[in-house]
């Protein structure tokens, strides 16, 4: 099984262009806080990379 990570939405993406509404969608986020668990590959880090002024990787 692949190495699993955490991310958290810290920040609302209300004001946000709508692509990086749509990778923070795309990461199955919706509420600020909530937490979800993704296979750490490298489509999930591109996604986060595009938005790390709005989630966190939960160690």
């Amino acid at each position: 099984m692949a190495h699993m990570i955490k991310i958290r939405l810290v920040r609302s993406s209300i004001g946000a262009p709508g692509k990086l509404k749509a990778v923070v969608r795309g990461l199955g986020l919706h509420r600020i806080n909530q937490v979800v668990e993704k296979p750490d590959d490298e489509a999930i880090r591109g996604m986060i990379d595009k938005v790390p002024h709005l989630v966190e990787v939960v160690k």
